[in-house]
């Protein structure tokens, strides 16, 4: 999209005997554009649409079919010079349409075509190259036939910038030549490195100003493998191994981008080979000066002009100052933006629903797109209107899914003379579920059982329409074994739980948000408040004390890591758990932009061992797309905040294009799932791959955008909202917001099937799923969350959910039938055979009605058994990771246990050892007639406890394994 520009200067400076030439450019700039909506710009002879999909913003601009229909933007740029903005059309006809584009009065595209996209809803950007003036710039877009112009979506704006190039051929070269043998470089020539660890090519820099500057070193080599060079300023490496990937060609030249910190003055920037490859072929090094970062105020008093009416509000407030200038506001109810108003304005007109609660605020944007934090938050709810109509009634109730335990419902949708706002979901005439769209599903059902279900629909007004006829359902024999069915509940009377990380003593750390305090919760519910987060602050929104992650080694380092706001940014820490009590805080991961909302703060350890952090926009939409912010991305470290090897750009940034990311998770295959709020139109459930561009803010859902990677499965904004996410047994458990339900999807390949709607509206916001280390899940609900939250009232849950009783079958939330176990139950884990840890096990108690359970654990690549576990009751249907040492299994009376080998090992769980890429194990549970088994004791072995257990065996099921354990 950007091309070189001609020079305007060029100086000569005498530095080290060497005459430094350093070419200055009016260029493209380094900081993600401004969008300027078509709808709030001024419009001749048009109107504003929304009748076509996938635009932005609240709408679209339809100029009228005729010559001389125009749509005019007005923007800041914070310098002159040469700019490069975009425009973003539609045109479903099938010949182009002309228009003339303006600045400043004056014509600087005559007769641009903007050509057919093949559909309305298909929108394409043109980009257009020419002269700006600092300050305020008028661009007019101006139809020249009878047809008029295309539908316009925005323009994204980007002020010019200086750079500096440094020539490799006028730099320091230690171990490399300067040749001109390639095409394609700039200059008089490029710098060809030896091959060899060491070889570098080091710039001398002069800046006016500290500050942090983008940078950018034009490269080439054809030799098809990565060749790494850590990148240092003034003798400290800064960007470590960063990657300079093959190109094409020896002649195909490619841009690697970073930002660095340098100080006023002279600087050296050094690229130094990292490998006996030695470096790629350099051609020049780009410093660009910074932008504009500085952030306008927040908007002040924010607040109501005259009468909150049932369809809208006029709103006000009082002017934000920037040291270039205010752009825009943005209204937002909660994190979603509702309104666009130019920097110039500050009393809107904004629409709304009858009879709903909304939660106000706004934010202003500079030039360069730098937010403001937010102004105060305004809590209003609409009246009723005098509507009296209500929705016609649900067609076509019927199931989509049917299993012992629970019924998918799925019906048409309703028309209302304004609008449907939701459902009401009956069984057997008792409402059991409110929903906002076409899906429910009723739970905790009894197998072979027939109910009836019918349905209503309801708008703003409370007006309801007549019930549906009633559909009658039976329930199947056997239940489906990923349902959750709800079991218990864990605690009701927390803040804010928003972060739960489960202790190898199967206790967990609750993080609560705005009192931003850690409570120490055991599985029966008992909570204990063991330190405060006295860093953390709120932001009157989502932000405070969110993600919680102990480390995979707890045991030894003690490690607790976290993520909150600070006073300056969102940050990771991480802090030792002792005696009951937390340590000081370890600043790890800082910088990352907060505001009133979208700040991320799932952090999760991934099967790999590093720390994965889900970063928010910080309500910046540019920043998801800058690879230099931590912004808007999916970060992976190491345990001490570091890049983690093999990340795609060498930097912490391992996917980007996100939104609002809050839910991590990995399934069988080890492979990274999340799920994101949207803006306005969808949320989102993603397949997160290593380097993907996953599309915000040019994408919202599916777009299928060249460079950009599609959700797995989007939602409607009202019906999810999601926050958490887990996964058992390749089983996607989905926390959603404010859709207020727990969405239930299995992994089929690389998506899932249809997605199941649980629990609709019974604990409000759902916000937390998490695998319990007795066999099931915690859910959390963080109601009254939008406004900085109630932390002196403690109305919040965890509950307990269990799943559905399958037949007779055996599970581990470690990992699926015939997957990969992990290290940690394995002898590779402490590199040593025997007293491993135990893996979590549940299984499905069928229709046999045992008298107890024995289980035994075997390497089928020679028939060793190398643990045993007998007399576990009849009504145990789950064993909890870390079955402790002794005959006597600890804490599961009277149960009892023997390893092989000698010594201790026999008195504790022998995991898998050794092992190989298709080394099978199988954990065998048997239904025994008998409560306990005579004539074994602890002086038997295990294959003599088996012989027994066979003798008394009804029926047997296996969970298989490979296991690649060494020890």
């Amino acid at each position: 999209m950007l091309t070189h520009r001609t020079g305007r200067k060029i100086l000569g400076t005498l530095t080290a005997g060497l005459l430094v030439t350093a070419v200055i450019y009016a260029g493209p700039a380094a900081a993600a554009p401004v969008r300027y909506e078509a709808e709030n710009a001024t419009i001749g002879q048009g109107v504003v649409e929304s009748n076509h999909p996938n635009f932005s913003g609240t709408g679209f601009v339809n100029t009228d079919a005729v010559a001389g229909s125009y749509v005019q933007w007005t923007v800041n740029s914070t310098s002159a010079g040469t700019a490069t903005f975009g425009i973003r059309f539609a045109n479903g006809q099938t010949g182009g349409r002309p228009a003339d584009v303006a600045v400043n009065g004056t014509v600087v595209a005559p007769g641009l075509v903007f050509e057919s996209t093949g559909a309305w809803g298909t929108w394409v950007t043109k980009n257009v190259t020419a002269p700006i003036s600092v300050g305020s710039n008028t661009i007019r877009i101006t139809g020249t036939t009878a047809a008029g112009g295309p539908n316009l979506d925005y323009l994204e704006f980007e002020s010019p910038q200086i750079f500096t190039d440094y020539q490799a051929e006028n730099a320091t070269i230690s171990r490399g030549l300067v040749e001109s043998n390639w095409a394609g470089y700039t200059g008089t020539g490029f710098v060809n490195g030896d091959n060899v660890v060491g070889s570098y090519v080091q710039f001398t820099v002069n800046v006016g100003a500290t500050g942090v500057y983008p940078v950018t070193f034009r490269h080439a080599h054809g030799s098809g493998v990565n060749r790494p060079m850590d990148i240092s300023v003034n003798g400290a490496v800064a960007a470590p191994a960063l990657a300079f990937p093959s190109t094409p060609t020896w002649d195909t030249w490619a841009d690697v981008s970073l930002t660095l910190s340098l100080t006023a003055g002279t600087n050296t920037i050094r690229a130094t080979a990292t490998t006996a490859n030695g470096g790629p072929n350099l051609d020049r090094l780009r410093v660009t000066q910074p932008s504009d970062a500085e952030p306008p105020t927040p908007p002040g008093n924010l607040r109501v002009v005259g009468q909150v009416r049932p369809y809208g509000v006029d709103l006000a407030w009082n002017a934000s100052t920037d040291n270039v200038g205010v752009a825009q506001y943005k209204v937002y109810n909660g994190g979603n933006v509702i309104k666009t108003a130019g920097g110039n304005i500050t009393a809107v007109t904004v629409d709304l629903q009858p009879n709903t609660s909304y939660v106000l605020s706004v934010l202003a944007y500079d030039t360069s797109g730098n937010p403001s934090q937010g102004s105060n938050n305004l809590s209003l709810t609409t009246p009723p209107s005098d509507d009296i109509q209500a929705p016609t009634t649900p067609a076509n109730l019927r199931t989509s899914n049917v299993s012992g335990t629970s019924v998918s419902l799925a019906w048409n949708a309703s028309t209302d003379n304004i609008g449907v706002t939701g459902y009401h979901v009956y069984r057997d005439g008792v409402r059991f579920a409110t929903v906002p769209d076409l899906t429910a599903t009723a739970d905790a059902l009894t197998p072979n059982t027939t109910y009836v279900f019918s349905v209503e629909a309801f708008d703003a007004n409370s007006n309801v329409s007549p019930r549906s006829a009633g559909l009658s359902v039976r329930t199947t024999a056997s239940a489906t074994g990923g349902d959750p069915i709800f079991d218990r509940n864990v605690n009701t009377q927390m803040d804010l739980p928003w972060g739960i990380t489960f202790l190898p003593d199967n206790t967990a750390l609750v993080a609560e948000r705005d009192r931003f305090e850690i409570v120490q919760v055991t599985l029966s519910g008992q909570k204990t408040v063991v330190g405060r987060i006295t860093e953390a602050v709120t932001t009157s929104g989502e932000g405070g004390l969110m993600g919680l992650a102990a480390s995979p080694n707890f045991a030894t380092d003690r490690y607790v890591y976290a993520m909150h706001t600070a006073a300056s940014d969102n940050r990771v820490v991480r802090f030792k758990f002792e005696n009951g009590t937390i340590g000081p805080r370890e600043a790890l991961v800082t910088g990352i932009a907060k505001n009133t909302f979208h700040n991320g703060g799932r952090i999760k350890f991934g099967p790999d061992g590093f720390l994965y952090i889900a970063t928010g926009d910080g309500q910046d939409a540019n920043r998801a797309q800058n690879l230099s912010s931590l912004n808007g991305k999916i970060l992976r470290v190491t345990s001490t905040g570091a890049p983690a090897p093999g990340n795609p750009f060498g930097t912490r940034v391992y996917s980007y294009g996100h939104r609002n990311p809050q839910g991590l998770a990995w399934d069988s295959q080890g492979r990274l799932w999340s799920s994101e709020f949207g803006n306005n139109v969808w949320d989102e459930l993603n397949l997160i791959e290593s380097g993907r561009n996953y599309g915000w803010p040019t994408c919202e859902g599916s777009c299928s955008v060249s460079g950009m990677t599609n959700p797995v499965r989007q939602w409607d904004t009202a019906s999810a909202s999601p926050s958490g996410l887990e996964i058992v047994n390749d089983w996607i458990y989905m926390a959603a917001v404010r859709g207020g339900r727990l969405w239930v999807m299995k992994i089929t390949g690389n998506t899932t099937d249809t997605p199941r709607a649980f629990f609709n509206g019974t604990w409000g916001r759902l916000r937390t799923v998490v695998k319990s280390p007795d066999g099931g899940l915690w859910l959390t609900s963080t109601n009254n969350d939008r406004s900085g939250g109630t932390p002196n009232v403690l109305d919040n849950s965890i509950v307990r959910l269990r799943f559905a009783a399958p037949p007779f079958t055996l599970t581990s939330t470690a990992f699926a039938n015939n997957g990969t176990i992990p290290i940690r139950y394995t002898c590779q884990q402490d590199g040593a055979s025997g007293n491993d840890i135990s893996l979590p096990l549940a299984w499905g108690p069928g229709t046999l009605a045992p008298q107890s359970y024995a289980l035994v654990v075997v390497d089928t690549a020679n028939s060793f058994k190398h643990w045993v576990m007998w007399d576990i009751p009849a009504s145990t249907t789950f064993l909890p990771e870390g079955l402790g040492l002794g005959f006597n299994v600890p804490n599961q009376s009277p149960a009892k246990q023997k390893g092989a080998g000698s010594g201790n090992q026999t008195l504790q769980y022998f995991g898998p050892c050794p092992g190989g890429a298709n080394h099978l194990y199988e954990f065998r549970l048997y239904a025994l007639d008998v409560a306990t088994l005579s004539g074994v004791g602890s002086g038997s072995t295990v294959a003599q406890v088996e012989t027994e257990i066979l003798a008394h065996d009804l029926a047997t099921t296996t969970l298989a394994g490979n296991s690649a354990a060494q020890a």
